[in-house]
């Protein structure tokens, strides 16, 4: 608290730093942004893996708020409304660049080899394949399998979040969870991967 009583720009509510970005005084926008940036980074990072990516998606959703901040109405708190902004931006992110993403023939056969060696390494080292053998499949998923995998299972994110997050019914959650694990059992099926997980 400053000394004449009020609250400090640090201390300051979200609420209270929305009304005034909105009312003119766009660089307290600023503090939003570093009050979030490492949420917003940390979701970012769900869905793509190089940095340079990461910092694209995200500025692009710190724009997305502050463009469309006047179209918050209050009825949750501004965190969620942003997330559910990141969200949706990381998933037009994916369909954007599906073709990208799409494996041959021979980053199958990479993927083949990281199996067998992983039964050749030591623990620690273990769970560094596993974590490359994850971001591996969840590439080759398509963009709505992805981002309800990655909220679902990663995230540990329940039906009514997803749906929140997303702006899909519970049922089409439901719906695209069930496809995608099943397009993940087509992608280990291809690796032979059960006899090394």
């Amino acid at each position: 608290m400053s000394s004449a009583g009020e609250p400090t720009a640090s201390e300051a509510s979200d609420s209270k730093l929305i009304a005034e970005v909105v009312q003119g005084e766009t660089a307290k926008f600023a503090l939003l942004v570093r009050r979030y940036e490492g949420k917003i980074f940390g979701t970012v990072r769900r869905y793509s893996r190089r940095e340079s990516e990461v910092e694209d998606i995200a500025q692009e959703i710190f724009i997305k708020a502050f463009q469309k901040l006047n179209t918050f109405r209050a009825d949750a708190p501004f965190e969620h409304w942003l997330m559910r902004l990141a969200v949706r931006t990381c998933y037009d992110f994916l369909r954007q660049h599906q073709r990208n993403r799409e494996h041959n023939f021979t980053d199958v056969a990479d993927e083949r080899d990281l199996l067998e060696r992983a039964g050749e390494i030591k623990n620690s080292d273990r769970a560094a394949a596993a974590r490359q053998l994850v971001a591996a499949v969840l590439d080759q998923l398509s963009p709505a399998a992805r981002l309800v995998i990655t909220l679902l299972e990663i995230e540990e994110r329940s039906i009514k979040e997803i749906s929140e997050l997303t702006g899909w019914n519970q049922t089409l959650v439901k719906v695209r969870a069930f496809r995608a694990r099943a397009e993940m059992k087509k992608i280990l099926s291809r690796l032979d991967a059960g006899k090394y997980l």
